[in-house]
């Protein structure tokens, strides 16, 4: 291995030089991974002198090896033997007596290692990084829905103008969606499984020294506080790796979703929102005046790398037999799918903070086609009311109201075939159709209940 210092900006992926998460570092990086697996082959060694296999002394000697073990050590074996979990276990053996040679990754396949590692770093890295991320995430859009909930806004569909809502009810559902991902994450984190069930997961290596090889492997798994695979080959079944990616892809499909949301508000003629802007920043080579939304696009564009990935890891089922290498190089590719994820949660916890709400703009938005919109009410109304046909003839009321350029609420009062269905409106029934603004529904209702019960959750689940 060549001892040149390597320059971040000398690296092949973005990921690591552009959007890495130094937090993630301790379990996602190549160091990480080296230490995890050095770890499970740590608590092979407890257990086997649990059970007398060897003694104390041996396995503290091993464990103490295994907490030494470093990445570029273990790559320059691999570089000769060509093999990683055996140069791992060389390394350790490099550092323990003679005595305790033996006892280095005894019983185990190389899978029993990786698989088990996998498990634990994912789970480690969710539980220490991505959940906490994703809980600030979800406090702060409780925040900004609970601060926005009676801003009148006028709703979208198609692009195009439907009913009222409020901002802070358009917000709170990407507080229930978000803090729905949150608790499957941490539930599929919480379900990856380990392995010590050797080659090809029969037990065939461990069965030759205890008559429970299963409560062996429960207890080498226990120790690292992970639960055995029912069954598995010489891997872990992979549907519950499988279900976990799951999970963090669609949290970031929710995550995309706000940002395609947000940007969309910021364009020049809606204006309803805006990101917080450097003095300094530049928005465009040759446009001095351009302010863009970088960063809900930049978040919308590491989803779409993340996506296809998830792609990969449904191949990834297919192992023939009891396996074959065809998931080795495809699954090294995953914690950079993590740090992109979580880098994403970041940034948008720090621009939604700072989102600048233009409260005018809504406002002028919505006036600009408010008539039309107690469309809906009217013709319900009238049907309500005794109507034979309010869709259609509401329906025709719009396209007067296009044609003249007067109000829709002044094409209906003045209607004289309307009026006997109109007398019967109530004063608030009239209201919204002289006010739009007042059909709103249990917008802001809605909005609290929502912000009510996912901070009581986060409370009650313990993710505060």
């Amino acid at each position: 291995m060549s001892e040149e210092k390597v320059s971040r900006y000398s690296l092949f992926s973005p990921t690591d030089y552009r959007y890495s998460v130094k937090a993630l570092e301790p379990y996602l990086s190549e160091e990480a991974y080296i230490h995890y697996k050095a770890k499970v082959e740590a608590a092979l060694a407890e257990v086997l002198a649990k059970r007398g296999i060897c003694s104390k002394e041996t396995a503290e000697e091993i464990a103490g090896a295994a907490d030494k073990v470093t990445a570029k050590e273990v790559y320059a074996e691999e570089d000769r033997i060509k093999h990683d979990i055996r140069a791992l276990a060389n390394v350790i053996r490099s550092r323990v007596s003679e005595e305790a040679k033996p006892y280095v990754h005894a019983t185990a396949t190389s899978y029993d290692i990786v698989d088990t590692a996998n498990a634990l770093r994912y789970k480690d890295a969710v539980k220490k990084v991505l959940l906490p991320d994703m809980v600030a995430f979800e406090k702060v859009l409780i925040e900004l829905a609970s601060r926005e909930k009676a801003t009148v806004q006028i709703g979208r569909t198609h692009g195009q103008h439907a009913e009222p809502i409020t901002f802070g009810f358009a917000v709170a559902q990407y507080v229930s969606r978000w803090g729905d991902r949150i608790l499957k994450v941490r539930d599929a984190a919480n379900r990856l499984i380990g392995k010590f069930s050797g080659a090809v997961g029969a037990y065939n290596a461990s069965s030759l020294f205890f008559p429970d090889p299963e409560d062996f492997e429960a207890e080498v798994l226990g120790h690292l506080g992970l639960s055995p695979a029912d069954t598995s080959t010489q891997i872990v079944p992979a549907e519950p790796m499988v279900d976990f990616f799951h999970s963090v892809l669609s949290s970031f499909g929710v995550l995309a979703n706000y940002a395609r949301d947000m940007r969309n508000l910021q364009r020049t003629e809606i204006g309803e929102v805006g990101e917080p802007y450097d003095v300094e920043q530049v928005g465009s080579s040759t446009m001095p005046q351009k302010r863009n939304p970088i960063n809900f696009e930049n978040v919308e564009s590491a989803w779409k790398r993340a996506l296809p990935q998830m792609l990969t890891v449904y191949l990834d089922q297919v192992s023939e037999h009891q396996r074959d290498l065809t998931n080795s190089l495809s699954q090294r590719y995953l914690p950079e799918l993590l740090v992109l994820f979580d880098s994403s949660i970041r940034r948008m916890t720090r621009i939604t903070r700072d989102l600048r709400v233009d409260e005018d703009a809504m406002r002028r938005n919505f006036e600009t086609n408010k008539d039309k919109v107690i469309a809906e009410p009217l013709y319900i109304l009238l049907a309500y009311h005794g109507h034979p046909d309010a869709h259609e003839y509401v329906r025709l009321l719009t396209e007067t109201s296009y044609r003249t350029g007067r109000p829709l609420n002044e094409v209906a009062l003045q209607d004289e075939a309307l009026k006997p269905y109109l007398r019967k409106f109530t004063e608030q029934q009239l209201a919204i159709l002289n006010d739009p603004s007042k059909y709103l529904g249990i917008a802001i209702k809605k909005t609290e209940q929502v912000v009510s019960k996912w901070s009581r959750l986060l409370r009650e689940e313990g993710l505060e």
